[in-house]
């Protein structure tokens, strides 16, 4: 017979979150890299629990989604109607009679919370053999969160909703997180006992510790390290104060770690991101996804990675990247656009307003200026001119171009796929390539320029263009 998990970890995240005035459910509003329900997962994941059953209710079929996305482990359960934190810790353990240990209860919104402080709590929990832990907090304002009532000795008491609180109680600046541990069985049994005799008249998770210390229970208090891990969330502001303190605390981390941030409060780096020693990011600059960033590079100022990887020694400035693969010492920017697909090897250049999709560029091959290049391979050392469109869609498909090793391509030069430019071919400025260039031709589509004589005077009499040219005929007669 296997043996019974012994820490299962339940998640509240049924609530709707109206303040937020969103279509989003609270619980799955983006924070740095993961939705808040996210982060929270992220800890359950971290101290090793050998179960997680997620309580979701407001809009459960986006939240369930997410969770086969993301923790498919995680076992939901549903609350259908929302009658208070009680009442959805005791329909979890519904949905798990076999359920014996250690309970912890974690919020979905709350993201700052570290493994580090939930471990403290369960030490805390074994160390006091107590039937139920709380961790608490010292804050400034407590505002409308539940207050800690200690005895005269110290001990937990009770803890009390800010709504049902006496003035006495609200002047308490030590805070109820929402951050439990519980003995399973002692808890079931305490659920039984819940009413909804206050203010809310809900089922209050909280009136547990009174009825576990009226027992003679032991009940315990972990006070967090640090006041802001237990913040959570209401509305948008909160969310935003959530998200500073949350980028702060990355890029502290980042900092110690050995990467240079020359600014970091305009430095936002996801925590799904990673970044080598002596790596650079400049001023407002944002690392997203599961971006990298290797020893050496610089990113910035006013760059943005989406899943892209930078190579050591690279160089990314005021670019916007998306799905890219940047290679060892190749540079890119400014004003530079590489979408899904870009790739480039060692010493590749994509200049100035530059846009690339799906496109390979080889060792040391360059794309200096003001060019479209999509659905293309571009072989080392070649040379794409300014203003180069590789023109990829027909209306109907689009096509790939492929540029040989040392080729050049002249400015303002448009190749019309499928084509292929061989191996050090030339292609002459101005041209529209419709056919293959072979390996060492030149490929020119450019009509025979002629001039047509007196042309400005006959049809732009009197501009300043015209002026202009009957100065240069004084100062330069025409030879007869």
């Amino acid at each position: 017979m296997s043996q019974a998990p012994s820490r299962t970890v339940v998640v509240l995240a049924a609530g709707e979150g109206k303040r937020m005035k969103s279509a989003t459910p609270k619980v799955l509003q983006p924070l740095l890299g993961r939705t808040l329900l996210g982060h929270v997962l992220a800890v359950s994941a971290a101290i090793k629990t050998d179960r997680t059953l997620v309580v979701v209710g407001h809009k459960a079929d986006q939240v369930g989604a997410f969770l086969s996305e993301v923790a498919p482990d995680a076992t939901p359960v549903l609350q259908a109607e929302q009658n208070g934190t009680g009442h959805a810790v005791r329909i979890a353990l519904d949905a798990a009679p076999e359920l014996t240990g250690t309970v912890v209860v974690l919020s979905g919104d709350v993201p700052l919370l570290r493994p580090e402080t939930v471990e403290a709590l369960l030490a805390t929990h074994e160390r006091a053999g107590a039937a139920a832990t709380v961790l608490s907090a010292e804050v400034a304002e407590p505002g409308g969160l539940g207050r800690i009532v200690r005895d005269a000795g110290g001990n937990l008491e009770r803890i009390v909703e800010a709504k049902d609180a006496s003035a006495e109680q609200l002047a308490i600046r030590e805070i109820n997180s929402g951050i439990y541990a519980f003995d399973a069985a002692l808890l079931r049994e305490a659920l039984g006992k819940l009413s909804t005799d206050n203010a809310q008249g809900e089922e209050y998770l909280t009136d547990v510790f009174a009825i576990l210390a009226g027992q003679g229970q032991p009940v315990a208090i972990e006070i967090a390290e640090f006041a802001y891990e237990t913040l959570g969330c209401n509305d948008r502001a909160e969310l935003s104060r959530l998200r500073v303190l949350m980028r702060d605390r990355v890029n502290d981390g980042w900092m110690r770690a050995g990467v240079l941030l020359l600014d970091p409060a305009t430095t936002w780096i996801d925590v799904t991101a990673t970044l080598e020693p002596d790596a650079v990011v400049d001023q407002n600059c944002q690392i997203s996804g599961t971006s990298s960033v290797a020893t050496g590079a610089v990113i910035g100022p006013d760059s943005t990675l989406v899943d892209t990887s930078v190579a050591e020694g690279a160089t990314v400035l005021r670019t916007h990247a998306i799905g890219a693969v940047i290679g060892p010492d190749a540079t890119v920017g400014p004003f530079s656009y590489l979408r899904p697909g870009t790739t480039l090897a060692r010493k590749a250049k994509v200049g100035g307003f530059v846009e690339t999709k799906n496109a390979e560029l080889g060792e040391g091959a360059k794309v200096p200026h003001l060019s479209y290049v999509g659905d293309a391979q571009i072989g080392a050392k070649a040379n794409i001119g300014a203003g180069t469109i590789f023109a990829n869609y027909d209306g109907v498909k689009k096509s790939r171009t492929v540029v040989g090793e040392a080729a050049f391509v002249g400015s303002d030069s448009v190749l019309i796929a499928p084509v292929e430019i061989g191996p050090g071919a030339y292609v002459a400025a101005g041209s529209a390539v419709v056919k293959d260039v072979p390996a060492g031709n030149l490929g020119v589509t450019r009509a025979q320029q002629r001039n047509v004589e007196g042309w400005v005077a006959l049809k732009r009499p009197g501009t300043v263009s015209a002026e202009a040219a009957d100065r240069a005929r004084i100062i330069t007669p025409e030879q007869d």
